[in-house]
């Protein structure tokens, strides 16, 4: 009879490794796919900013400094290997991006182009693709990462190679701020 409970125990011990597991790559799967996905949308964002630039630049030829940054954000993160490379590549272009439409701002003439409403509603667009990309991203992670740090299963998740992934944010505060423009 004891030998009944022992084993029973075993047996339940192992089914649950074998969940946690099963689990553990089921939600590293989704973070993989999430990802992608924002990645998709990423990639088309960075096809947008050229035609962006060359709209701005016809109006605004003195904005160079801003169309430059833009330019070389949209590089860096374009570049961006790891997810935390694409993070900081995507934080960097975000605040240039926001620069750029503040800049454009200034110009009554740009603002009434056509092509330049057209990329923007483009943009305005792919951002919202891509927010709702990171939202899911981020609840991915979040239920992935809960999942390898709570008990038993933290136990387990390093003898299996899961570790914590990182969340997609906008990050610095200071980015969070409304862009200033003056001449």
């Amino acid at each position: 009879m004891i030998l009944i409970i022992i084993l029973v125990i075993i047996l339940l011990c192992v089914l649950y490794v074998f969940g946690f597991y099963n689990g553990c790559i089921k939600l590293r799967n989704q973070i993989e796919e999430a990802f992608s996905t924002m990645d998709v949308y990423l990639k088309q964002r960075y096809d947008l900013i050229p035609n962006l630039v060359n709209t701005v630049k016809g109006y605004a030829e003195h904005e160079q400094e801003t169309l430059t940054a833009l330019t070389e954000a949209r590089t860096k993160a374009m570049a961006a290997q790891t997810a935390e490379q694409k993070v900081a590549g995507e934080q960097g272009l975000q605040f240039a991006l926001g620069r750029l439409l503040a800049v454009a701002e200034a110009y009554p003439e740009l603002k009434a182009n056509q092509n330049f409403l057209n990329l923007q509603d483009q943009l305005k667009a792919q951002e919202d693709n891509i927010a709702n990309a990171r939202k899911y991203y981020n609840a991915v992670v979040r239920e992935f990462n809960t999942k390898i740090e709570k008990m038993p299963g933290a136990l387990f998740a390093g003898m299996f190679g899961f570790v914590k992934q990182p969340l997609f944010d906008i990050g610095d505060v200071t980015q969070r701020e409304n862009v200033t423009v003056q001449f």
